[in-house]
């Protein structure tokens, strides 16, 4: 199959292709391995001192990055469905390698989608990226608001009708007023649909976002547990998130022990009722 040109926003058209990975139908699964992932743009942080002596990998290309990609991906191998966040599409920094595409191959992930969210010409390309195994009936692109532009959601679904499963991909900003306006556009997209999972960046520990009134009344189901994720050399706070409706069981969720970010990726395993296991 060929690599399908990409979507425009709010459009619901196929999302990328990894060129010759799509394989024959897969039998009925009765569970999806998840994972979100906030890379940094590929650049390794181990302290807090290389956001000052490694700040200049935000601009310039840097040797070691595709290296820090292959193991990234060797990570991601395991997983149905990625969510990524703060990879660039291809710009000076990155060696003009859209990252999003480098890991679907890389990674063996037959679909893939590109979420540009800032474009700084040749500078930067500032995305979030979906890698599913599984081919979308639907991805479409949504910025979400605030002052500032840049923050966006993916909302990918798969399988058709009233049973198909909503997954939002998405990286919140850091202002607590922003974040209300965005999880308020958020729940617009999810409130009427009994299957979601909501995952990436949320830039907010569990029990502030989950009081938030935006997400009352949804009765989004996450781990029982705290998972620091962050700082990624001794995490301590709880930023990156995956929930899920009460349809879905959740069976494993853990941090995976990676330095290869700022961010610690998070997983989690979730069982599928039987009308989603047709997926």
């Amino acid at each position: 199959m060929q690599e399908q040109p990409p979507i425009q926003p709010h459009r619901a058209n196929p999302p990328g292709l990894a060129a010759d990975l799509v394989g024959a139908t897969p039998p009925p699964r009765s569970s999806l391995k998840l994972l979100s992932f906030n890379i940094q743009v590929g650049i390794s942080t181990r302290a807090y001192h290389h956001y000052v002596t490694r700040s200049w990998q935000h601009l310039f290309p840097h040797r070691q990055r595709n290296r820090t990609l292959d193991e990234i991906a060797r990570l991601l191998r395991q997983y149905d469905l990625v969510a990524l966040q703060e990879v660039d599409g291809g710009s000076l920094r990155s060696g003009f390698v859209n990252q999003v595409e480098y890991l679907a191959h890389a990674g063996q992930f037959p679909y893939w989608y590109q979420q540009r969210n800032r474009n700084l010409g040749k500078l930067a390309q500032h995305s979030n990226g979906v890698l599913s195994r599984i081919e979308p009936s639907l991805v479409e692109d949504h910025p979400l608001p605030g002052l500032v532009p840049g923050r966006g959601a993916i909302m990918v679904r798969l399988g058709r009708g009233e049973n198909a499963l909503l997954i939002i991909v998405l990286h919140l900003a850091l202002g607590a007023r922003t974040q209300d306006r965005q999880l308020r556009y958020i729940r617009e997209l999810i409130q009427h649909h009994p299957h979601v999972v909501l995952m990436g960046d949320m830039n907010n520990p569990l029990e502030h976002l989950l009081s938030r009134p935006a997400l009352q009344g949804l009765d989004l189901v996450s781990a029982e547990q705290a998972l620091p994720t962050y700082p990624s050399w001794k995490p301590t706070r709880a930023l990156d998130h995956i929930l899920i409706t009460p349809s879905l069981e959740m069976r494993h969720a853990n941090v995976l022990d990676c330095t290869l970010s700022d961010h610690r990726p998070i997983a989690m395993e979730i069982g599928l009722p039987e009308c989603l296991r047709g997926l």
